[in-house]
């Protein structure tokens, strides 16, 4: 049976730090970058496109880090679950998780592999491409997995990012398994379609199986799901089994909301991650669905604004200027 919850969100994620920068179509097109889409790189990759990128800056990332991050923004209490390195970009990721006020307490590796970093080019047209070197992230074991703390959250939240390394992959069926015994909810996002291309009989069978409560996908992402180029019908097939957002089905309703109008979009990183930590943090509340996706929507509109993954903006006084 369910006790009261310590946290509101308990996250296990990629803790990576994101160095984005500015780029041209013809940039992607010589270095065979597919624009808007993110790519698993290796080291040497990495080195590569690092040394030909333009000034950057450094911003801790990870998509369930930043939903964390925009879910304690808007007063909710959170841990994360990641693997870093012990080196300076691990540093980085620790301290500004918790500068976020968010729990973290996994203790590093070695030097080596080193923490996970993400090479972000954005384009004029504010559209990002990400090339990911896992890194630590990919090693991150079952063991780093407390019980009592996936216990304590009311949601468990995980990432399909991770789901390509065994370790990881152990870990989220286990703290699955831990929520479940629990009677907690547990919440996954896609995260990409290339994850989706890659792992669509897993993800299906959880979805299936019951284990996730709440499925996070963008549209391109729902429709590869399904295998079926008819988004109705993709929303329909996997809203039977899961509640899904953007778009909101629940006990068979409908609900959708219009995005957040904004002035000027920047860079749309952390778009998804975002509505993930609005729409989340709705829920806790238990609010409405059209109240949840328009807090998403909010989170979403506001990290668009700006570079990075991390809001800059109070998330709860524009949640409160638009719903009270």
């Amino acid at each position: 049976m369910s006790t009261e919850a310590r946290y509101d969100i308990v996250a296990i994620g990629n803790a990576i730090v994101d160095v984005i920068a500015q780029a041209s179509d013809e940039f992607l097109d010589e270095e065979q970058l597919v624009k808007g889409s993110m790519a698993l790189i290796d080291a040497k990759r990495a080195q590569e496109l690092y040394k030909d990128m333009g000034p950057a800056r450094e911003i801790s990332g990870g998509s369930g880090a930043n939903t964390l991050a925009g879910a304690s923004t808007l007063g909710r209490q959170c841990a994360l679950i990641a693997q870093v390195a012990d080196d300076q970009l691990g540093e980085v990721f620790a301290h500004d998780i918790r500068a976020t006020g968010i729990d973290f307490d996994v203790p590093p590796l070695g030097k080596e592999p080193p923490t996970a970093r993400c090479l972000i080019f954005v384009t004029e047209d504010a559209q990002r491409t990400m090339n990911t070197f896992l890194g630590a992230s990919q090693f991150l074991p079952p063991a780093a997995v407390d019980a009592e703390l996936i216990a304590s959250g009311a949601i468990l939240y995980l990432e399909g990012y991770l789901w390509d390394a065994e370790e990881p992959k152990a870990a989220m069926a286990l703290g699955i398994d831990i929520a479940r015994k629990h009677e907690r909810k547990v919440a996954f996002t896609l995260s990409d379609t290339f994850c989706v291309d890659r792992h669509r009989a897993e993800f299906r069978e959880l979805i299936d199986g019951g284990k996730i409560d709440i499925l996070f996908a963008n549209e391109a992402e729902i429709k590869m799901l399904a295998e079926t180029e008819d988004f109705d019908a993709a929303v329909s097939e996997t809203a039977a089994k899961a509640e899904t957002g953007a778009i909101a089905v629940r006990d068979g309703k409908t609900t959708a909301v219009a995005a957040e109008p904004v002035d000027h979009i920047i860079d749309t990183t952390g778009a998804g991650d975002l509505f993930a930590s609005g729409f989340l943090s709705g829920y806790v509340e238990q609010r409405s669905m059209e109240d949840c996706l328009t807090m998403g929507a909010i989170a979403a509109a506001e990290v668009i604004s700006h570079y990075g993954a991390r809001p800059e903006a109070d998330l709860k006084e524009l949640v409160k200027a638009r719903l009270g």
